[in-house]
């Protein structure tokens, strides 16, 4: 098993809108997991991974033929499994134990794999990891206690509750200011506010908020 492995970038399946947007949230040092068809974006940003996992059933196998015989290894499942790709992906960094897990392209396509794709960083087993969903263009998050948001000014930061009311939300730097306030799942008040600077805090007292952040 390795060890300091300081974060984590999981490539998924899904789209990714800009991509030199996407390559400026990679750093050197940066451990590289493809979820199957994640290879894909991987290979087109010119990134040799240091896992591919999943079934396979969306690479090409000429690419991964390539890979393989460049040392990369290779977690081979059934395609009749319980586990989407990116699901067994996460299931493997959290092995890893990191500090930071970055998922990219998992938003867009198909509107059920993006949900699935939320959901899954609702693991109670990745409340102690910094997890996100990010494009480059859009991060999506979940607020456990408190997170800071950072952008710029005029960048759109929306508030959903998560599976029940979330109580005591409280912002700073976001235009339209929301202090111990309750948000509730059948209500749109977190909606489209806006960053005013360059980082936004957000506190809860109970509850999961879902954090979506557009870059402006």
């Amino acid at each position: 098993m390795l060890s300091n492995v300081q974060r984590i970038i999981i490539f998924a399946n899904g789209e990714l809108p800009d991509l030199e947007k996407a390559r400026a949230l990679l750093r050197k040092g940066d451990y590289i997991i493809c979820a199957d068809g994640g290879t894909r974006h991987a290979l087109v940003l010119g990134i040799k991974p240091d896992l591919i996992i999943g079934d396979m059933d969306s690479t090409e196998k000429g690419p991964l033929q390539e890979l393989r015989q460049a040392g990369v290894s290779m977690e081979l499942f059934p395609h009749d499994k319980n586990e989407t790709d990116l699901e067994l992906a996460i299931n493997h960094a959290i092995q890893l134990n990191p500090d930071q897990i970055l998922i990219v392209a998992a938003l867009g396509g198909r509107l059920d794999q993006t949900l699935a794709n939320i959901t899954l960083l609702t693991d109670s087993r990745l409340s102690k990891f910094e997890i996100r969903l990010d494009d480059g263009v859009e991060e999506i998050f979940f607020c456990r206690n408190q997170v800071n948001v950072h952008g710029r000014s005029g960048d759109i930061v929306s508030l959903i509750p998560w599976g029940g009311v979330v109580s005591e939300v409280q912002t700073t730097n976001l235009k339209w200011v929301l202090n111990k306030e309750t948000l509730y799942p059948d209500k749109t008040r977190g909606i489209s506010n806006e960053m005013t600077g360059d980082t936004a805090t957000i506190s809860i007292g109970s509850g999961l908020l879902l954090v979506a952040h557009r870059r402006d």
